[in-house]
């Protein structure tokens, strides 16, 4: 008994270092994912810096964007990383509840961040300032749309995190890899937007 009982102690690192190794690829493999997505928004700010005096006779973004609504939205994406990162801590601390909480208040920040986007292309399609409207409305759609895109697909995965936490999975080792992929994700998009802040919105109306 005293063998056995020595040889599990043993064992138990020794899966929990094995298991170790096999999760860290995950997180590696979504830096590379991230990677690729850099190269395609940086594609995105490339074009619209090209096209960013086109207007082809129509308005320009010191006409149609609202620095007011603008800032409510990056106040609101910058907030959501932060109750994203208590989401985090409480997922490493295994309090459950704490983890849902934060990332339901998470979830309905995104869902708020997506509702003031959508309100502003729908906004200023009904002026006649649509995506078909100049070279530079053609790339804004595209690049601050594309962004809008990937928040709408974070929501997404928090809710199938929501539902796996509440189910079997629990908070357990590979959760916790999920949720750090979603967090280097959701991350990166803060980043991205302020870029879009400061290059596509102060830019244009400066």
């Amino acid at each position: 008994m005293i063998i056995m009982s020595h040889d599990t102690t043993h064992a138990s690192p020794a899966h929990h270092e094995e298991h170790e190794h096999q999760e860290s690829p995950v997180v590696f493999g979504f830096w590379v994912y991230l990677m690729t997505d850099c190269i395609i928004f940086g594609t995105l700010f490339t074009v619209f810096a090209v096209l960013s005096h086109q207007f082809a006779g129509g308005p320009t973004g010191k006409e149609l964007f609202d620095l007011k609504n603008v800032e409510i939205e990056t106040a609101i994406l910058l907030f959501s990383s932060i109750t994203y990162g208590f989401a985090m801590l409480g997922a490493q601390a295994q309090k459950k509840a704490a983890t849902l909480g934060w990332l339901f208040i998470t979830f309905l920040l995104g869902c708020s961040f997506v509702f003031l986007e959508v309100n502003e292309f729908t906004d200023l399609i009904a002026h006649g300032a649509g995506p078909d409207r100049s070279a530079f409305l053609s790339a804004f759609f595209t690049l601050v749309g594309t962004h809008g895109l990937h928040v709408t697909c974070g929501l997404i995965w928090m809710v199938v995190a929501f539902i796996q936490i509440l189910g079997k999975q629990g908070l357990g080792s590979r959760m916790i890899s999920k949720l750090t992929c979603l967090s280097l994700f959701w991350h990166f998009l803060d980043v991205v937007w302020i870029c879009v802040f400061t290059f596509v919105y102060l830019g244009s109306v400066l």
